[in-house]
């Protein structure tokens, strides 16, 4: 969930609040696959980025770029977005009702793998692989494409990237719906990972999501796994011990970072000249 988020970041300088309810369409598409069309999940997952994708290229045109040339273009993202996930919520509300729905976990197959005697769901070690190979495939894409260095540079300072030749659009747009379909993935292994799934979970999802990267740092894809692995420890100690204040831990991480360590924790230090 945070790579897709600390991706968009990371290029465009945007808070996508909506990225949530991207996520929550990405778990209802893989709920009609299996239920309607009996489309395994792992051929869902594939389906569904790209269809994410192509969605995000003229949902970057029609709003980022005007979007950018603003005064204060993150904190008018926030407005934009929050709109725009307050629209996906409504129709996914009229489309899919109030009711939460689940997905039988067995559609995916496998056995539990035993660790030093303790189960694991196979769906879990699952989830495990496909966010590896998210996050190889963005290292990959990042440092061994000409799209990927044009994208670092951008993502190190696009006044002087457009300058110097690149369309800066282009690679923000295809930026952008990578990040979609970095949420889409991320919605199809949800109804396996949480259960129940329902059109008001965006919010819930997408402020995990931030508080993800930013424990890590923002726009920071090695920042984002470690600030999934501190919360996922955090949020498994707390369900274990004090499982009636587990909702509370993306929260309490957040004013915990922003406190003592606002840039994250591998976050630089800016000086202002």
């Amino acid at each position: 969930m945070g790579l897709g988020l600390s991706f968009i970041f990371g290029v465009m300088k945007i808070v996508n609040l909506a990225h949530g309810d991207f996520i929550m369409l990405g778990a209802f598409g893989a709920y009609l696959g299996e239920s309607i069309w009996r489309i395994n999940p792992f051929v869902t997952l594939i389906i569904e980025f790209i269809v994410f994708l192509l969605i995000g290229l003229p949902l970057y045109y029609g709003l980022i770029p005007r979007l950018l040339k603003s005064r204060d273009p993150e904190m008018l993202s926030l407005i934009l977005f929050f709109g725009l996930s307050q629209i996906i919520e409504a129709i996914g509300t009229m489309a899919f009702g109030n009711n939460p729905e689940t997905i039988d976990p067995s559609v995916i197959g496998g056995q539990p793998l035993v660790i030093a005697g303790q189960d694991f769901p196979f769906v879990w070690i699952a989830g495990v692989v496909v966010s590896l190979v998210c996050m190889v495939g963005i290292y990959l894409y990042l440092y061994h494409t000409r799209l990927g260095i044009a994208t670092r540079a951008i993502m190190g300072n696009r006044e002087e990237a457009q300058s110097s030749g690149i369309n800066v659009h282009r690679v923000s747009a295809l930026a952008f719906g990578i990040g979609l379909g970095l949420a889409a993935i991320a919605g199809v292994l949800t109804p396996f990972m949480l259960g129940a799934i329902y059109p008001t979970m965006g919010v819930d999802l997408t402020i995990t999501a931030f508080a993800i990267i930013v424990i890590g740092s923002l726009g920071n894809p090695l920042g984002t796994i470690l600030g999934g692995i501190i919360y996922g420890l955090s949020m498994m100690l707390m369900e274990t011990y004090l499982p009636s204040w587990s909702s509370m831990i993306p929260y309490v991480l957040l004013i915990l970072i922003l406190l003592v360590r606002p840039s994250g924790l591998l976050g630089r230090r800016t000086r202002n000249a």
